[in-house]
């Protein structure tokens, strides 16, 4: 069975319950949803609430013009196209020229004739749908470029715009923020021995572990290698040391199987903490991070060690 293309929604807006019902009737049922309203105001309340992607409005209505609807669609708006079609009885061409430029897409004269309006939403039926495709291909696009291919997580770059803001908040509003860095040990080893599928399941394994132990207000992301980034915030000192602790554990006690010969991998953990006396940003945290991780692996590896700076 062909499964039926939902209906394309148009917002109609004039306070003539007879031309509602004109612009209604041009249009297919079965093709278009068609939502009714009298008002500019009302069509803003509705239009936020549906993002229809076509919208009709009269020139001349109680509150509102349309050359106004138009510049408040523009303005407030503007993360969600619409194409615009203003039905008015204005004919001099420089008011023409105005809707245009307010943001209108295309106009119509009335009294209208049905089957060009039906023709012209058509038209901007398909304007609207390729500029979401677009929209919806650009999101996609941005969401690749923020995510490490290898594991699905984020990369360093997914990590530091989320990061960026929660630390900005934590400052704002004084909760905790704590930045972990981990590093796999030995990893060389794997994958000079085993080769670099082996040590690509062992990195796909750790970035598992990692994703299970962190929660909704937290992130976790591979910035590179063998080298991964978390950032925990809402969470005391032994909160955040618990779970480190665990997510250690649970890498130690993983045992993996590279062409039947058994190997075993550990990684090391350094923890930096923001501090309100301490002038900051997440770089610094990072690079703070960073010196404890390494402090952690001159020390042994698999062990976890807290930056100097910034710990409470």
């Amino acid at each position: 069975m062909i499964a039926q293309k939902p209906r394309f929604t148009v917002l109609v807006i004039d306070d003539s319950p007879v031309a509602r019902k004109l612009v209604e009737n041009a249009l297919p049922p079965d093709e278009y949803e068609i939502l009714p309203v009298e008002t500019g105001q009302e069509a803003l309340e509705l239009f936020e609430k549906r993002r229809p992607g076509l919208v009709i409005t009269d020139w001349l209505m109680p509150d509102l013009s349309g050359i106004e609807l138009c510049e408040h669609l523009r303005s407030g708006f503007a993360d969600s196209f619409t194409y615009i079609i203003l039905l008015t009885s204005v004919t001099e061409k420089s008011e023409i020229v105005r809707g245009l430029q307010a943001g209108a897409d295309e106009y119509l004269t009335k009294p209208f004739h049905a089957e060009e309006l039906a023709a012209r939403v058509a038209v901007g039926r398909k304007i609207a749908d390729l500029q979401h495709e677009i929209e919806a291909k650009n999101r996609q696009l941005e969401q690749l470029a923020l995510t490490d291919s290898l594991t699905d997580l984020p990369n360093r770059r997914g990590i530091e715009e989320w990061a960026t803001r929660e630390l900005s908040g934590a400052m704002r509003h004084s909760f905790s923020f704590w930045v972990v860095m981990a590093d796999l040990d030995n990893f060389k080893f794997v994958n000079d021995t085993f080769g670099h599928k082996a040590g690509d399941g062992v990195l796909k394994t750790f970035a598992e572990v990692l994703q299970t132990n962190s929660r909704q207000c937290d992130i976790c992301g591979r910035i590179g290698g063998d080298e991964f980034l978390v950032v925990i915030t809402h969470s005391e000192r032994e909160g955040v040391e618990a779970v480190v602790g665990r997510i250690r554990e649970q890498v130690e006690a993983l045992n993996f199987t590279f062409g039947g010969r058994p190997a075993q991998v550990t990684a090391s953990f350094g923890i930096a903490s923001l501090h309100r006396e301490v002038p900051t940003n997440f770089d610094r945290l990072v690079a703070q991070a960073d010196e404890a991780l390494y402090s952690a692996k001159r020390r042994g590896r698999n062990r976890i060690e807290l930056a100097a700076v910034g710990v409470r």
